[in-house]
This record gives C-alpha cells, sequence and structure tokens, in this order.
C-alpha cells in the first residue's frame, strides 16, 4: 500500500462523509517546463491539509491545478487525475467555471475592488453567476460576511470603499467573497504572508472556523502557522512529494530526512 493510500485508508471516520479531492500522478508544465511531477494528494472534509516547502517547488501551481486555474495560463497544461466527490475536475463534460465555484481560491495578497462597496465586493462572484434580487444579494452579502468572521466590524460600513478597511480586513473581505457563492472547497494561498501578526492570528482563527463547513487546502511558509492550524500536511520539493501525513507527525517524527531538515530550518 502506498503512502498515500494509506493516510486514505486513516483519514477519516464514516460520519464524516465522502473525500473531497483526490489527486493522482498529477503533473503541470508551463510550456516545456515541468512543474509538477506524479503528485499524489488527498484533502479531507472538515479538516486543514497544509502544504509546505521553499519558493519555486511547486505549492501554487498545485492549488491552481485543483480548481483548473493552472489552464488559463498561455502554454500550461496538466495530466493526471484530480477527482471531486469522485468526479475527474478535467473530463471533457466539466465546466471549469462551475469547477472555479464549488472549489474557491483566497490569493496570497488581498485584492478588493478598491472603490466598489464592502457589501458589492463581498457578492461581487455572485453577479458574475447569475442574477439576484437586491435583498438576496444583500442577505448572501451578510452571511458571506459572518462566514468570514468580518460582519460586526463592517456592518456600520457597507456602503465605503472596501479599499479603506485594513489589510486584515481586506484579506478576509475577499474570503468573503469567496464563500458568497457558496463552495465546497476553500483553497488559500498564502493567505497571512503579508499582514501583522495580529491579523495573521484573527486569520488562522478563522481557517479553525471554516474548516468545520469546507475542505480547506493551505499553501503556506510559515512552519508555525502549519503546525498550528493543519491536520494533514504535504512537503514538497522540485514539484515532487516528499512527504505526506498528519501534521503532528510530519513535524515530530518525519519518514523522510529532508522533511525534517526543511522543517528545522537546514535549508530552503
Amino acid at each position: 500500500m502506498s503512502g498515500v493510500e494509506a493516510v486514505r485508508q486513516e483519514a477519516l471516520t464514516d460520519d464524516l462523509g465522502s473525500r473531497r479531492i483526490e489527486v493522482h500522478d498529477l503533473n503541470a508544465w508551463f510550456g516545456s517546463l515541468q512543474a509538477l511531477r506524479d503528485v499524489a494528494v488527498v484533502a479531507e472534509p472538515q479538516a486543514v491539509t497544509s502544504i509546505i516547502g521553499p519558493s519555486g517547488c511547486g505549492k501554487s501551481t498545485l492549488i491552481r491545478c485543483i480548481n483548473r486555474m493552472h489552464e488559463e495560463v498561455l502554454g500550461a497544461r496538466v495530466s493526471g487525475k484530480v477527482l471531486f466527490d469522485g468526479q475527474d475536475i478535467y473530463a471533457p463534460d466539466v465546466d471549469p467555471v462551475e469547477v472555479r465555484r464549488r472549489i474557491g481560491m483566497v490569493f496570497q495578497r488581498a485584492n478588493p475592488f478598491p472603490t466598489m462597496s464592502v457589501l458589492d465586493n463581498a457578492v461581487a462572484g455572485l453577479k458574475m453567476v447569475g442574477r439576484l434580487s437586491r435583498g438576496e444579494l444583500r442577505r448572501r452579502s451578510e452571511q458571506a460576511l459572518r462566514q468570514a468572521g468580518l460582519w460586526d466590524e463592517v456592518k456600520d460600513r457597507l456602503d465605503e470603499p472596501g479599499g479603506k478597511l485594513s489589510g486584515g480586513q481586506q484579506q478576509r473581505l475577499c474570503i468573503a467573497r469567496a464563500l458568497a457563492v457558496e463552495p465546497e472547497v476553500l483553497l488559500m494561498d498564502e493567505p497571512a504572508s503579508a499582514l501583522d501578526p495580529a491579523s495573521t492570528l484573527r486569520i488562522e482563527e478563522l481557517i479553525q472556523d471554516l474548516k468545520t463547513q469546507f475542505t480547506v487546502v493551505l499553501v503556506t511558509h510559515n512552519m508555525q502557522q502549519a503546525a498550528r492550524v493543519a491536520d494533514w500536511t504535504l512537503f514538497m520539493l522540485y514539484g515532487q512529494v516528499v512527504e505526506f501525513g498528519p501534521t503532528r507527525k510530519i513535524f515530530t517524527s518525519p519518514d523522510d530526512k529532508r522533511t525534517e531538515d526543511y522543517i528545522t530550518g537546514r535549508f530552503g
């Protein structure tokens, strides 16, 4: 039994439902440059899976493959399988727009629309996927802002431009925007790397709350952050999986010497 298969067998008790994301033999290229090599990993519902590794090892490319954003890059291509509840998201009959709605993404730097109101920022994605009444948009906006832990801070500022919020608030506004379209998986690419320690702690607390409702995949350079918030950790090097398993084991008794060297700061 492979390491990934062993993790899959141990991962969840039956009452948590089926696996959300399974990646098998995934390869990715930018033109002739191969960025991922035979990657295999699973991300479980009601859990946080962190992806760690040095810059350029393929972490961001991996999560962009998981919601089909990688193919938006000119010359990019993918082989292998990404299964979402058992369905291959790269199958010919699968709509990539629907994939990106169900598998949401939060980027490294907060990117709200600076002149758009807080309210309209939160539902910007909804306006692109369907026509809803103003009342429904407001309801969904409030729901998303509450899920993102931002409602109490902005409920009296809904008509102000999103660009006037603090950096941490702007990042949570972007999380609210991702949540408003009601995804089932949330991919987060270094969501706190540009934030101060207090805002970082707030994002980490939010991630812990969100995992009760979503499958969360977190890319991070911060080893302490991965240890604090992740249930599972994947260590990558040169586009390949070095080790994948429960976070506690990865950080206390890794099987691969390269994992230990990276976590202890000997390289990277």
